[in-house]
Protein backbone atom coordinates (compact mmCIF):
# COMPACT_ATOMS: atom_id res chain seq x y z
CA UNK A 1 0.00 0.00 0.00
CA UNK A 2 2.85 2.40 0.80
CA UNK A 3 4.54 1.66 -2.52
CA UNK A 4 1.29 2.29 -4.41
CA UNK A 5 0.91 5.72 -2.75
CA UNK A 6 4.44 6.71 -3.69
CA UNK A 7 3.92 5.64 -7.30
CA UNK A 8 0.66 7.57 -7.44
CA UNK A 9 2.40 10.68 -6.11
CA UNK A 10 5.19 10.44 -8.69
CA UNK A 11 2.76 10.05 -11.61
CA UNK A 12 0.71 13.01 -10.39
CA UNK A 13 3.77 15.24 -10.19
CA UNK A 14 4.92 14.28 -13.69
CA UNK A 15 1.53 15.02 -15.19
CA UNK A 16 1.26 18.31 -13.34
CA UNK A 17 -2.16 17.52 -11.89
CA UNK A 18 -3.77 17.35 -8.45
CA UNK A 19 -2.53 14.23 -6.68
CA UNK A 20 -4.46 12.29 -4.06
CA UNK A 21 -2.30 10.40 -1.59
CA UNK A 22 -5.01 10.03 1.02
CA UNK A 23 -7.81 12.19 2.32
CA UNK A 24 -8.39 14.12 5.51
CA UNK A 25 -10.26 11.78 7.89
CA UNK A 26 -13.43 12.83 9.71
CA UNK A 27 -13.39 16.32 8.21
CA UNK A 28 -15.91 18.69 9.82
CA UNK A 29 -17.05 21.60 7.62
CA UNK A 30 -15.98 25.03 8.88
CA UNK A 31 -19.04 27.05 9.78
CA UNK A 32 -19.40 30.82 9.85
CA UNK A 33 -19.31 30.68 13.66
CA UNK A 34 -16.17 28.52 13.64
CA UNK A 35 -14.42 30.91 11.27
CA UNK A 36 -15.36 33.96 13.30
CA UNK A 37 -14.37 32.30 16.62
CA UNK A 38 -11.70 29.67 15.93
CA UNK A 39 -10.76 27.11 18.56
CA UNK A 40 -7.57 28.05 20.47
CA UNK A 41 -5.59 25.28 18.80
CA UNK A 42 -6.58 26.23 15.23
CA UNK A 43 -5.16 28.87 12.85
CA UNK A 44 -8.08 29.48 10.50
CA UNK A 45 -7.37 32.91 9.02
CA UNK A 46 -4.39 34.73 7.56
CA UNK A 47 -3.48 36.15 11.00
CA UNK A 48 -5.52 33.50 12.84
CA UNK A 49 -8.52 35.74 13.64
CA UNK A 50 -10.55 38.31 11.69
CA UNK A 51 -8.89 41.17 13.59
CA UNK A 52 -5.41 40.26 12.22
CA UNK A 53 -3.73 40.20 15.64
CA UNK A 54 -1.34 37.39 14.74
CA UNK A 55 -1.94 36.13 18.27
CA UNK A 56 -2.71 32.66 19.64
CA UNK A 57 -3.95 32.07 23.21
CA UNK A 58 -2.03 28.78 23.42
CA UNK A 59 0.31 28.75 26.42
CA UNK A 60 1.68 25.21 26.65
CA UNK A 61 4.90 26.75 25.30
CA UNK A 62 5.71 29.72 27.55
CA UNK A 63 8.44 31.89 29.05
CA UNK A 64 9.52 29.16 31.45
CA UNK A 65 9.96 26.30 29.00
CA UNK A 66 10.48 27.82 25.54
CA UNK A 67 14.21 27.19 25.86
CA UNK A 68 13.46 23.47 25.52
CA UNK A 69 11.92 23.76 22.05
CA UNK A 70 13.20 21.21 19.57
CA UNK A 71 12.45 20.32 15.97
CA UNK A 72 9.44 18.01 15.69
CA UNK A 73 9.37 17.77 11.88
CA UNK A 74 10.16 19.72 8.73
CA UNK A 75 8.90 19.71 5.17
CA UNK A 76 10.58 20.74 1.91
CA UNK A 77 8.27 23.01 -0.07
CA UNK A 78 8.38 23.64 -3.81
CA UNK A 79 11.93 24.74 -4.49
CA UNK A 80 11.65 27.56 -7.00
CA UNK A 81 9.70 30.75 -6.54
CA UNK A 82 9.32 33.26 -3.73
CA UNK A 83 8.09 31.82 -0.43
CA UNK A 84 5.91 34.00 1.84
CA UNK A 85 3.52 31.38 3.17
CA UNK A 86 1.00 31.37 5.99
CA UNK A 87 -0.06 27.82 6.92
CA UNK A 88 -3.67 27.24 7.94
CA UNK A 89 -4.34 24.62 10.62
CA UNK A 90 -7.73 23.04 11.33
CA UNK A 91 -8.33 20.02 13.56
CA UNK A 92 -4.62 19.21 13.52
CA UNK A 93 -4.30 19.30 9.71
CA UNK A 94 -1.97 21.88 8.15
CA UNK A 95 -2.92 23.34 4.77
CA UNK A 96 0.27 24.80 3.31
CA UNK A 97 0.48 27.18 0.31
CA UNK A 98 3.67 26.78 -1.75
CA UNK A 99 5.17 28.72 -4.64
CA UNK A 100 3.79 27.82 -8.09
CA UNK A 101 0.24 27.67 -6.72
CA UNK A 102 0.82 24.32 -5.02
CA UNK A 103 -1.21 23.54 -1.89
CA UNK A 104 -0.55 20.61 0.42
CA UNK A 105 -2.39 19.06 3.34
CA UNK A 106 -0.06 17.70 6.04
CA UNK A 107 -0.59 15.94 9.35
CA UNK A 108 0.22 18.68 11.87
CA UNK A 109 1.75 16.26 14.38
CA UNK A 110 3.97 14.27 12.02
CA UNK A 111 4.40 16.27 8.81
CA UNK A 112 3.11 13.37 6.71
CA UNK A 113 1.59 14.36 3.36
CA UNK A 114 -2.14 13.73 3.05
CA UNK A 115 -2.82 15.33 -0.33
CA UNK A 116 -1.26 17.77 -2.76
CA UNK A 117 -2.82 20.08 -5.32
CA UNK A 118 -0.44 20.94 -8.15
CA UNK A 119 -2.05 23.07 -10.87
CA UNK A 120 -1.86 21.91 -14.44
CA UNK A 121 0.50 23.85 -16.67
CA UNK A 122 -1.05 25.62 -19.66
CA UNK A 123 1.74 26.64 -22.08
CA UNK A 124 -0.49 29.36 -23.56
CA UNK A 125 -1.03 31.18 -20.26
CA UNK A 126 1.18 32.83 -17.67
CA UNK A 127 2.39 30.35 -15.04
CA UNK A 128 -0.02 29.96 -12.15
CA UNK A 129 2.30 30.43 -9.23
CA UNK A 130 5.89 31.58 -9.69
CA UNK A 131 5.10 34.49 -7.39
CA UNK A 132 4.43 34.26 -3.68
CA UNK A 133 1.25 32.76 -2.27
CA UNK A 134 0.92 34.55 1.07
CA UNK A 135 -2.26 32.92 2.34
CA UNK A 136 -5.21 30.67 1.62
CA UNK A 137 -8.64 30.50 3.24
CA UNK A 138 -10.97 27.80 4.54
CA UNK A 139 -14.77 27.68 4.80
CA UNK A 140 -17.33 24.90 4.61
CA UNK A 141 -15.57 21.93 3.07
CA UNK A 142 -13.31 23.98 0.80
CA UNK A 143 -9.87 25.57 0.68
CA UNK A 144 -9.73 28.82 -1.33
CA UNK A 145 -6.69 30.26 -3.09
CA UNK A 146 -5.91 33.12 -5.47
CA UNK A 147 -3.45 32.49 -8.30
CA UNK A 148 -0.77 34.32 -10.21
CA UNK A 149 -2.87 34.13 -13.40
CA UNK A 150 -5.82 36.00 -11.85
CA UNK A 151 -8.00 33.04 -10.88
CA UNK A 152 -9.66 32.23 -7.56
CA UNK A 153 -10.00 28.50 -6.99
CA UNK A 154 -11.77 26.27 -4.49
CA UNK A 155 -10.42 22.84 -3.51
CA UNK A 156 -12.15 20.04 -1.63
CA UNK A 157 -10.51 20.26 1.81
CA UNK A 158 -10.71 16.48 2.19
CA UNK A 159 -8.95 15.53 -1.05
CA UNK A 160 -7.48 18.58 -2.78
CA UNK A 161 -9.69 18.07 -5.83
CA UNK A 162 -10.82 21.22 -7.66
CA UNK A 163 -14.39 22.24 -6.77
CA UNK A 164 -14.46 25.38 -8.94
CA UNK A 165 -12.08 27.72 -10.75
CA UNK A 166 -13.05 31.33 -11.61
CA UNK A 167 -11.03 33.72 -13.74
CA UNK A 168 -11.55 37.23 -12.36
CA UNK A 169 -9.33 39.24 -14.75
CA UNK A 170 -7.20 38.92 -17.88
CA UNK A 171 -3.74 37.75 -16.83
CA UNK A 172 -2.31 38.74 -20.22
CA UNK A 173 -2.78 42.37 -19.11
CA UNK A 174 -0.61 41.73 -16.04
CA UNK A 175 -3.34 41.09 -13.48
CA UNK A 176 -2.41 38.60 -10.76
CA UNK A 177 -2.91 37.75 -7.10
CA UNK A 178 -0.03 37.80 -4.61
CA UNK A 179 -2.25 37.49 -1.52
CA UNK A 180 -5.08 35.09 -0.91
CA UNK A 181 -8.71 35.64 0.05
CA UNK A 182 -10.76 35.80 3.22
CA UNK A 183 -14.27 34.37 3.51
CA UNK A 184 -17.10 36.38 5.06
CA UNK A 185 -20.74 35.26 5.25
CA UNK A 186 -20.32 32.88 2.34
CA UNK A 187 -18.42 35.35 0.15
CA UNK A 188 -14.80 34.77 -0.93
CA UNK A 189 -13.11 38.19 -1.09
CA UNK A 190 -9.71 38.93 -2.66
CA UNK A 191 -7.83 41.98 -3.92
CA UNK A 192 -5.83 41.89 -7.13
CA UNK A 193 -2.38 43.21 -8.07
CA UNK A 194 -0.43 43.59 -11.30
CA UNK A 195 -1.81 47.06 -11.99
CA UNK A 196 1.38 48.98 -12.66
CA UNK A 197 1.18 48.89 -16.47
CA UNK A 198 -1.13 51.15 -18.47
CA UNK A 199 -4.28 49.37 -19.67
CA UNK A 200 -7.98 50.03 -20.08
CA UNK A 201 -8.80 48.51 -16.71
CA UNK A 202 -7.85 49.05 -13.06
CA UNK A 203 -7.26 47.15 -9.83
CA UNK A 204 -10.27 45.86 -7.93
CA UNK A 205 -11.60 43.97 -4.94
CA UNK A 206 -14.01 41.15 -5.82
CA UNK A 207 -16.46 38.96 -3.92
CA UNK A 208 -17.35 35.45 -5.16
CA UNK A 209 -19.96 32.97 -3.99
CA UNK A 210 -18.12 30.40 -1.87
CA UNK A 211 -20.26 27.52 -3.10
CA UNK A 212 -20.27 28.20 -6.83
CA UNK A 213 -17.43 30.63 -7.59
CA UNK A 214 -19.84 33.06 -9.27
CA UNK A 215 -18.77 36.69 -8.95
CA UNK A 216 -21.18 38.64 -6.72
CA UNK A 217 -19.55 42.06 -6.86
CA UNK A 218 -16.52 43.90 -8.24
CA UNK A 219 -15.25 47.17 -6.73
CA UNK A 220 -12.57 49.30 -8.41
CA UNK A 221 -9.80 50.62 -6.16
CA UNK A 222 -9.04 53.58 -8.42
CA UNK A 223 -11.51 56.45 -8.67
CA UNK A 224 -12.85 56.44 -12.22
CA UNK A 225 -13.36 59.52 -14.41
CA UNK A 226 -16.74 61.12 -13.75
CA UNK A 227 -17.21 59.26 -10.44
CA UNK A 228 -16.61 60.48 -6.85
CA UNK A 229 -12.89 61.11 -6.41
CA UNK A 230 -12.24 60.83 -10.13
CA UNK A 231 -11.00 64.41 -10.35
CA UNK A 232 -8.15 63.64 -7.90
CA UNK A 233 -6.28 62.16 -10.89
CA UNK A 234 -6.57 65.41 -12.83
CA UNK A 235 -7.35 64.94 -16.50
CA UNK A 236 -5.59 61.55 -16.81
CA UNK A 237 -7.60 59.11 -18.89
CA UNK A 238 -8.69 55.85 -17.27
CA UNK A 239 -5.98 53.82 -19.00
CA UNK A 240 -3.26 56.00 -17.44
CA UNK A 241 -4.55 55.62 -13.87
CA UNK A 242 -2.39 52.81 -12.54
CA UNK A 243 -1.56 51.28 -9.17
CA UNK A 244 -3.74 50.84 -6.06
CA UNK A 245 -2.76 47.16 -5.93
CA UNK A 246 -3.58 45.08 -2.86
CA UNK A 247 -0.46 43.24 -1.65
CA UNK A 248 -2.04 41.70 1.45
CA UNK A 249 -5.39 40.29 2.38
CA UNK A 250 -8.02 42.03 4.48
CA UNK A 251 -9.50 42.01 7.98
CA UNK A 252 -13.13 41.79 9.08
CA UNK A 253 -15.25 43.31 11.85
CA UNK A 254 -18.40 41.17 12.29
CA UNK A 255 -20.16 43.80 14.43
CA UNK A 256 -19.73 46.55 11.85
CA UNK A 257 -19.96 43.99 9.01
CA UNK A 258 -17.08 45.66 7.21
CA UNK A 259 -13.98 44.25 5.57
CA UNK A 260 -10.83 46.38 5.50
CA UNK A 261 -8.29 46.34 2.69
CA UNK A 262 -5.14 48.37 2.14
CA UNK A 263 -4.19 49.74 -1.29
CA UNK A 264 -0.72 50.52 -2.59
CA UNK A 265 0.70 53.65 -4.14
CA UNK A 266 -0.16 55.10 -7.53
CA UNK A 267 2.03 54.07 -10.48
CA UNK A 268 4.47 55.19 -11.68
CA UNK A 269 5.74 56.08 -8.23
CA UNK A 270 6.74 59.74 -8.70
CA UNK A 271 4.09 62.39 -9.34
CA UNK A 272 6.35 64.09 -11.87
CA UNK A 273 6.56 60.84 -13.82
CA UNK A 274 2.90 59.82 -13.74
CA UNK A 275 1.53 63.34 -14.31
CA UNK A 276 -0.70 63.90 -11.27
CA UNK A 277 -0.90 66.76 -8.77
CA UNK A 278 -3.91 65.60 -6.76
CA UNK A 279 -4.58 62.87 -4.21
CA UNK A 280 -4.98 60.04 -6.77
CA UNK A 281 -7.77 58.22 -4.93
CA UNK A 282 -8.06 55.47 -3.75
CA UNK A 283 -4.34 54.75 -3.68
CA UNK A 284 -2.42 54.44 -0.40
CA UNK A 285 -5.68 54.08 1.46
CA UNK A 286 -7.53 51.85 3.85
CA UNK A 287 -10.88 50.89 2.33
CA UNK A 288 -13.90 49.78 4.40
CA UNK A 289 -16.20 47.70 2.21
CA UNK A 290 -19.55 46.00 2.77
CA UNK A 291 -18.78 42.27 2.25
CA UNK A 292 -22.30 41.53 0.98
CA UNK A 293 -22.47 44.18 -1.74
CA UNK A 294 -18.95 45.50 -2.35
CA UNK A 295 -20.08 49.04 -1.50
CA UNK A 296 -17.26 51.35 -0.40
CA UNK A 297 -18.51 52.58 3.00
CA UNK A 298 -15.53 54.76 3.87
CA UNK A 299 -11.88 55.26 3.01
CA UNK A 300 -8.91 56.87 4.70
CA UNK A 301 -6.00 57.97 2.52
CA UNK A 302 -2.79 57.87 4.52
CA UNK A 303 -0.49 59.62 2.02
CA UNK A 304 -2.45 61.71 -0.49
CA UNK A 305 -0.65 61.98 -3.81
CA UNK A 306 2.15 59.68 -2.63
CA UNK A 307 5.32 60.17 -4.67
CA UNK A 308 8.23 58.08 -3.25
CA UNK A 309 6.89 54.48 -3.28
CA UNK A 310 5.96 54.71 0.40
CA UNK A 311 2.78 52.67 0.32
CA UNK A 312 0.54 51.71 3.24
CA UNK A 313 -1.02 48.62 1.69
CA UNK A 314 -0.31 46.22 4.53
CA UNK A 315 -2.25 44.49 7.31
CA UNK A 316 -5.12 46.15 9.19
CA UNK A 317 -5.16 45.29 12.90
CA UNK A 318 -8.47 45.79 14.71
CA UNK A 319 -8.24 46.66 18.41
CA UNK A 320 -10.60 48.44 20.78
CA UNK A 321 -8.72 51.14 22.67
CA UNK A 322 -10.35 53.17 25.44
CA UNK A 323 -13.79 52.32 24.10
CA UNK A 324 -12.85 53.33 20.55
CA UNK A 325 -13.21 50.66 17.84
CA UNK A 326 -9.84 51.24 16.18
CA UNK A 327 -7.89 50.09 13.15
CA UNK A 328 -4.09 50.22 13.31
CA UNK A 329 -1.93 50.39 10.19
CA UNK A 330 1.76 50.96 9.54
CA UNK A 331 3.33 51.48 6.12
CA UNK A 332 6.81 51.90 4.77
CA UNK A 333 7.40 55.23 6.54
CA UNK A 334 6.97 53.63 10.00
CA UNK A 335 4.08 55.93 10.87
CA UNK A 336 1.51 54.12 13.02
CA UNK A 337 -2.02 55.18 12.07
CA UNK A 338 -5.02 54.76 14.36
CA UNK A 339 -8.39 55.11 12.60
CA UNK A 340 -11.94 54.65 13.89
CA UNK A 341 -12.87 51.47 12.05
CA UNK A 342 -16.61 52.17 12.12
CA UNK A 343 -16.47 55.68 10.69
CA UNK A 344 -13.04 56.06 9.09
CA UNK A 345 -12.30 59.10 11.24
CA UNK A 346 -8.68 59.84 12.11
CA UNK A 347 -7.66 59.26 15.75
CA UNK A 348 -3.88 59.48 15.95
CA UNK A 349 -0.63 59.23 13.97
CA UNK A 350 2.63 58.21 15.62
CA UNK A 351 5.77 58.86 13.58
CA UNK A 352 8.64 56.69 14.85
CA UNK A 353 11.05 59.41 13.73
CA UNK A 354 13.07 57.38 11.24
CA UNK A 355 11.84 58.88 7.94
CA UNK A 356 12.77 62.20 6.31
CA UNK A 357 10.12 62.42 3.56
CA UNK A 358 6.99 63.90 5.18
CA UNK A 359 5.79 65.74 8.24
CA UNK A 360 2.60 64.44 9.83
CA UNK A 361 0.48 66.26 12.40
CA UNK A 362 -0.15 63.70 15.17
CA UNK A 363 -3.46 65.37 16.10
CA UNK A 364 -4.99 65.85 12.65
CA UNK A 365 -3.16 63.34 10.47
CA UNK A 366 -2.43 66.02 7.86
CA UNK A 367 0.63 65.03 5.83
CA UNK A 368 2.98 67.61 4.32
CA UNK A 369 5.83 66.58 2.05
CA UNK A 370 9.29 67.97 2.74
CA UNK A 371 9.78 69.98 -0.50
CA UNK A 372 13.19 68.57 -1.39
CA UNK A 373 11.84 65.04 -0.88
CA UNK A 374 9.40 65.32 -3.79
CA UNK A 375 11.20 63.54 -6.65
CA UNK A 376 12.00 65.41 -9.84
CA UNK A 377 12.91 63.56 -13.01
CA UNK A 378 16.66 63.02 -13.25
CA UNK A 379 17.47 64.70 -9.91
CA UNK A 380 19.34 62.62 -7.31
CA UNK A 381 17.92 62.59 -3.79
CA UNK A 382 18.67 60.81 -0.52
CA UNK A 383 15.58 59.49 1.21
CA UNK A 384 14.88 57.43 4.30
CA UNK A 385 13.64 54.77 4.04
CA UNK A 386 14.58 53.26 0.71
CA UNK A 387 11.78 52.08 -1.54
CA UNK A 388 11.87 48.83 0.46
CA UNK A 389 10.40 50.70 3.44
CA UNK A 390 11.08 50.40 7.16
CA UNK A 391 7.96 48.21 7.35
CA UNK A 392 6.63 45.90 4.64
CA UNK A 393 4.51 42.77 4.24
CA UNK A 394 6.24 41.21 7.27
CA UNK A 395 3.17 41.69 9.43
CA UNK A 396 3.24 43.09 12.94
CA UNK A 397 1.41 41.23 15.72
CA UNK A 398 -0.55 42.34 18.79
CA UNK A 399 -0.56 40.86 22.28
CA UNK A 400 -3.56 41.60 24.54
CA UNK A 401 -1.43 40.68 27.55
CA UNK A 402 1.11 43.47 27.04
CA UNK A 403 -1.21 45.75 25.02
CA UNK A 404 1.63 46.10 22.54
CA UNK A 405 2.31 45.77 18.84
CA UNK A 406 5.45 43.94 17.69
CA UNK A 407 6.80 45.37 14.44
CA UNK A 408 9.38 43.65 12.18
CA UNK A 409 11.55 46.32 10.54
CA UNK A 410 14.61 47.00 8.46
CA UNK A 411 16.68 50.17 8.80
CA UNK A 412 17.98 51.63 5.54
CA UNK A 413 17.94 54.64 3.24
CA UNK A 414 18.44 55.15 -0.49
CA UNK A 415 20.11 57.46 -2.95
CA UNK A 416 17.52 57.57 -5.73
CA UNK A 417 17.12 59.14 -9.15
CA UNK A 418 13.68 58.85 -10.76
CA UNK A 419 13.53 58.65 -14.56
CA UNK A 420 10.89 59.32 -17.23
CA UNK A 421 8.44 56.90 -18.82
CA UNK A 422 6.54 56.81 -22.08
CA UNK A 423 2.80 57.22 -21.53
CA UNK A 424 1.42 54.58 -23.89
CA UNK A 425 -0.81 51.53 -23.43
CA UNK A 426 1.39 48.74 -22.10
CA UNK A 427 3.91 51.24 -20.75
CA UNK A 428 4.09 52.75 -17.29
CA UNK A 429 5.39 50.56 -14.53
CA UNK A 430 6.75 51.39 -11.12
CA UNK A 431 9.71 53.66 -11.67
CA UNK A 432 11.99 53.84 -13.32
CA UNK A 433 14.34 54.64 -10.47
CA UNK A 434 18.09 54.23 -10.16
CA UNK A 435 18.76 53.35 -6.54
CA UNK A 436 21.71 52.80 -4.25
CA UNK A 437 20.92 51.47 -0.78
CA UNK A 438 22.71 52.96 2.22
CA UNK A 439 22.49 52.36 5.96
CA UNK A 440 20.17 54.40 8.14
CA UNK A 441 22.15 56.81 10.36
CA UNK A 442 20.37 55.50 13.48
CA UNK A 443 20.99 51.85 12.62
CA UNK A 444 24.75 51.68 13.23
CA UNK A 445 25.74 48.13 12.23
CA UNK A 446 22.19 46.82 12.37
CA UNK A 447 19.74 46.49 9.50
CA UNK A 448 17.01 44.64 11.41
CA UNK A 449 14.82 45.59 14.35
CA UNK A 450 11.89 44.05 16.19
CA UNK A 451 10.12 46.94 17.91
CA UNK A 452 7.55 46.64 20.70
CA UNK A 453 5.11 49.60 20.76
CA UNK A 454 2.65 50.43 23.53
CA UNK A 455 -0.73 50.63 21.81
CA UNK A 456 -2.13 53.25 24.19
CA UNK A 457 0.73 55.74 23.85
CA UNK A 458 2.60 54.75 20.70
CA UNK A 459 5.80 54.76 22.75
CA UNK A 460 8.47 52.06 22.28
CA UNK A 461 8.60 49.47 25.07
CA UNK A 462 11.71 47.71 23.82
CA UNK A 463 13.63 46.96 20.64
CA UNK A 464 15.96 44.18 19.57
CA UNK A 465 18.28 44.86 16.67
CA UNK A 466 19.91 42.32 14.37
CA UNK A 467 22.70 42.54 11.81
CA UNK A 468 20.39 41.48 8.98
CA UNK A 469 16.77 42.50 8.27
CA UNK A 470 13.97 40.98 10.33
CA UNK A 471 12.51 38.90 7.55
CA UNK A 472 9.31 37.27 8.82
CA UNK A 473 6.01 38.35 10.28
CA UNK A 474 5.69 38.42 14.07
CA UNK A 475 3.73 35.84 16.09
CA UNK A 476 2.50 36.44 19.67
CA UNK A 477 1.17 33.80 22.06
CA UNK A 478 -0.64 33.37 25.37
CA UNK A 479 2.61 32.01 26.76
CA UNK A 480 4.00 35.56 26.85
CA UNK A 481 6.15 35.04 23.76
CA UNK A 482 6.95 36.73 20.45
CA UNK A 483 8.40 34.70 17.59
CA UNK A 484 10.14 36.24 14.59
CA UNK A 485 13.07 35.45 12.28
CA UNK A 486 15.80 37.25 10.35
CA UNK A 487 17.55 37.07 6.98
CA UNK A 488 20.56 35.36 8.55
CA UNK A 489 18.44 32.22 9.22
CA UNK A 490 17.82 32.80 12.95
CA UNK A 491 14.45 32.22 14.64
CA UNK A 492 13.98 34.04 17.95
CA UNK A 493 11.53 33.63 20.81
CA UNK A 494 11.33 36.80 22.92
CA UNK A 495 9.76 37.55 26.25
CA UNK A 496 6.91 39.79 25.08
CA UNK A 497 7.17 41.98 28.18
CA UNK A 498 10.93 42.52 28.36
CA UNK A 499 12.37 41.75 24.93
CA UNK A 500 14.77 39.17 26.36
CA UNK A 501 15.73 36.46 23.85
CA UNK A 502 14.65 33.21 25.51
CA UNK A 503 15.40 30.81 22.64
CA UNK A 504 16.91 30.85 19.19
CA UNK A 505 17.81 28.41 16.47
CA UNK A 506 18.92 28.53 12.84
CA UNK A 507 17.15 27.26 9.74
CA UNK A 508 18.32 26.17 6.28
CA UNK A 509 17.87 29.62 4.74
CA UNK A 510 16.22 32.94 5.66
CA UNK A 511 13.24 32.85 7.96
CA UNK A 512 10.50 34.14 5.68
CA UNK A 513 6.73 34.15 5.66
CA UNK A 514 4.27 34.01 8.53
CA UNK A 515 5.01 31.83 11.59
CA UNK A 516 1.98 30.25 13.26
CA UNK A 517 1.29 28.12 16.32
CA UNK A 518 -1.32 25.39 16.63
CA UNK A 519 -2.36 22.30 18.53
CA UNK A 520 -2.43 18.69 17.27
CA UNK A 521 -3.29 15.71 19.46
CA UNK A 522 -3.24 17.97 22.52
CA UNK A 523 0.28 19.29 21.87
CA UNK A 524 1.31 22.81 20.90
CA UNK A 525 3.56 23.34 17.89
CA UNK A 526 5.24 26.41 16.38
CA UNK A 527 5.61 26.37 12.58
CA UNK A 528 8.21 28.64 10.98
CA UNK A 529 8.59 28.96 7.19
CA UNK A 530 11.97 29.51 5.55
CA UNK A 531 12.60 30.51 1.98
CA UNK A 532 13.88 32.78 -0.73
CA UNK A 533 12.54 35.76 -2.66
CA UNK A 534 10.87 38.44 -0.58
CA UNK A 535 11.71 41.56 -2.62
CA UNK A 536 14.47 44.02 -1.76
CA UNK A 537 14.58 43.27 1.99
CA UNK A 538 15.87 39.85 1.02
CA UNK A 539 17.44 40.37 -2.38
CA UNK A 540 18.97 43.83 -2.77
CA UNK A 541 19.70 45.25 0.68
CA UNK A 542 21.68 42.34 2.18
CA UNK A 543 23.66 41.90 -1.03
CA UNK A 544 24.60 45.60 -1.12
CA UNK A 545 25.09 46.40 2.57
CA UNK A 546 26.23 43.11 4.16
CA UNK A 547 27.84 41.15 1.31
CA UNK A 548 30.01 39.24 3.79
CA UNK A 549 26.92 37.43 5.13
CA UNK A 550 25.60 34.74 2.82
CA UNK A 551 22.43 32.67 2.70
CA UNK A 552 21.54 29.72 0.50
CA UNK A 553 19.46 30.80 -2.47
CA UNK A 554 17.24 27.75 -2.14
CA UNK A 555 15.58 25.85 0.67
CA UNK A 556 11.87 26.75 0.69
CA UNK A 557 10.62 24.76 3.65
CA UNK A 558 8.66 24.77 6.88
CA UNK A 559 10.07 23.81 10.29
CA UNK A 560 7.80 22.77 13.13
CA UNK A 561 8.96 22.91 16.76
CA UNK A 562 7.55 21.50 20.00
CA UNK A 563 8.54 20.76 23.58
CA UNK A 564 10.05 17.33 24.21
CA UNK A 565 7.64 14.63 25.34
CA UNK A 566 7.59 14.27 29.12
CA UNK A 567 8.54 10.89 30.54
Amino acid sequence: MIARSLVSLSIGLLLGSPCLVAQVPDFRPVTEETLRNPAPGDWLNFRRTDDAWGYSPLDQINRDNVGQLQLAWSWAMDESGSQEATPLVYDGIMYLPNPHGIIQALDGATGDLIWEYRPEIDPDRPPRGIGAQKNIAIYGDKIFAATLDAHIIALDARTGEVAWDTETADASLGFKYTAGPIVVRGTVIAGITGCERYKEDVCFLAGLDAETGEEKWHTATIALPGEPGGDTWGDLQLEFRAGSDMWMTGSYDPEANLVYWGTSQAKPWARAVRGTDGDALYTNSTLAVDPDTGELVWYYQHLPGETNDMDDGFENILIDVGGQPSLFKMGKLAILWQINRETGEFIRATDLGLQNIVEVDPQTGVVTYVPEMIPQIGVEMEMCPSTSGFKSWRAMAYSPETNALYVPMTLNCEVATFGPIERVIGGGGTGPVRRRDIRHPDGADHLGELLALDIATGEPLWRHRTTTPINSAALTTGGGLVFVGDWDRYVYAYDAATGDVLWQTRLVTSVQGFPVTFEANGKQYVAVPAGVGGASWSNLIPRELIPEIKRPNHGNSIHVFALPDSN
